[in-house]
């Protein structure tokens, strides 16, 4: 038995081996439907090792620490049967929903050197989310890029390879050649939510968002509202119509699709991305919705009672906006001491961005500047892609129009930032 890498399998049974292929195809993908095919591989043989540590994958990236665990530990424990590569394997699952991350990225590396193309050992070091995205470095997209670049021989035209060399290309500035392998993941996967996920960024990141928007009017009308990336596709989609300044569009899209308890997509989406387009709707003009942020509150302080650094970085945001002072001083103040005992990847940078978003709240626009524009070459450690990490710079943008300094924020476009914003501010115009 071999999965479709051509790596052996440590199961007799056939039927097993299939439902895990395609359960590690659509995780892969962002498919929905993992955890049916998962379940049927175990159902077909439950001494299947590889299965369970997907599903200790599948529970970790929904929050679901305790299944996660569980899991975990029945793969490590029937993995002793199994192949030295699955093994290895395994253990990678286990130190990374322990949370010992950094040491499940050594092993990554170590592994995909003796074992290229097992490619659901190498996907957790991928992509902004992964363990080189949240690595806190500040030099962590060329770094990811730097690690995929060698493996692409391995993996030939294969559409998830594609789909994760493409966004490494794209975040380091490669639009054109991150555009084509992404493209070329859909020709062969065309319900792929990867695929097209990454040619958003593709021609977000050129400046094509009429493009952008008319792919994803052809694109998402078939998608599966239970894709892991449903609710993110989405807000790509809200954003690209407030670019193209269809703001009732833009809102109902947000609205049914992105908000906690419109879709099933994992707690830091609907969190990251909900606060997200709230703030950014608001910096491109538009009335602020106490009522929905409320709403975004409720979620956050449900979902998320231990710190993760991408989380952090936009908590602030509520409490601004809700005008909770009170609790936004304490998010700092909590922010700071962790940052400070180098107990988050990305140290002091959340504790920052929520300075600077108490002080946008107070209207005090100096501060605002002060705080963040020495910060935005460090946003990076935050996590995440160029397009989130925007909400940063359109914070700083949308600070100098309201201080009357609109000629510095064309300036610090053209120097620092290399391109337009990728998203309306109001009173900032570009001919």
């Amino acid at each position: 038995m071999e999965d479709r890498y051509g790596l052996k399998l440590s199961t007799s049974s056939e039927a097993a081996r299939d439902a895990y292929v395609d359960g590690i195809d659509r995780m892969l993908a962002a498919e929905a439907g993992v955890e049916t095919s998962l379940t049927e591989a175990l159902e077909a043989d439950p001494d299947f090792a590889l299965a369970h540590a997907a599903m200790a994958r599948q529970h970790q990236l929904y929050v679901r620490p305790a299944e996660a665990q569980a899991s975990a530990e029945a793969a490590v424990r029937l993995s002793h049967a199994a192949t030295a590569r699955e093994q290895q394997h395994v253990e990678i699952v286990r130190l990374l929903v322990a949370g010992k991350v950094p040491q499940g990225l050594d092993l990554i590396r170590q592994h995909i050197h003796e074992y290229p193309r097992d490619a659901f050992a190498l996907s957790p070091a991928c992509g902004v989310f992964g363990a080189i995205g949240f690595s806190g470095r500040i030099g962590r997209e060329a770094e990811l890029l730097a690690f995929l670049e060698p493996l692409a021989t391995h993996y030939g035209d294969d559409w998830w390879f594609a789909t994760v060399h493409a966004f490494a290309l794209i975040e380091t500035g490669q639009w054109d050649r991150g555009r084509e392998l992404a493209q070329h993941s859909l020709r062969q996967r065309p319900t792929n939510p990867h695929g097209a996920h990454t040619l958003i960024h593709a021609l977000i990141e050129a400046g094509d968002d009429d493009e952008a928007v008319d792919f994803l009017d052809g694109w998402l009308p078939a998608s599966d509202r239970a894709s892991v990336l449903h609710c993110h596709i989405w807000w790509h989609y809200a954003l690209a119509l407030l670019a193209v300044e269809r703001f009732d569009a833009a809102w109902q899209a947000f609205r049914h699709n992105c908000l906690p308890g419109a879709t099933t997509s994992p707690p830091i989406t609907v969190f990251s991305d909900s606060s997200s387009f709230l703030w950014r709707s608001e910096l491109a003009g538009n009335p602020r919705d106490r009522d929905t942020w409320e709403r975004v509150r409720e979620f956050y302080e449900k979902h998320f009672a231990q710190p993760i650094v991408f989380v952090d970085a936009h908590v602030g945001l509520v409490y601004a906006a809700l005008g909770d002072n009170e609790q936004l001083q304490a998010s700092i103040s909590v922010l700071t001491e962790l940052g400070e005992t180098s107990r988050l990847p990305a140290e002091t940078t959340g504790a920052t961005l929520a300075r600077a978003y108490a002080a946008f709240g107070d209207e005090q626009w100096s501060t605002v500047i002060d705080v963040l524009e020495p910060l935005i070459g460090q946003v990076v450690r935050i996590g995440g892609s160029r397009a989130q990490r925007d909400l940063m710079t359109n914070t700083l943008l949308a600070a100098y129009v309201r201080s009357g300094r609109i000629d510095e924020a064309r300036v610090f476009c053209e120097r620092v930032i290399d391109r337009r914003p990728t998203r309306p501010v109001a009173g900032l115009k570009w001919s």
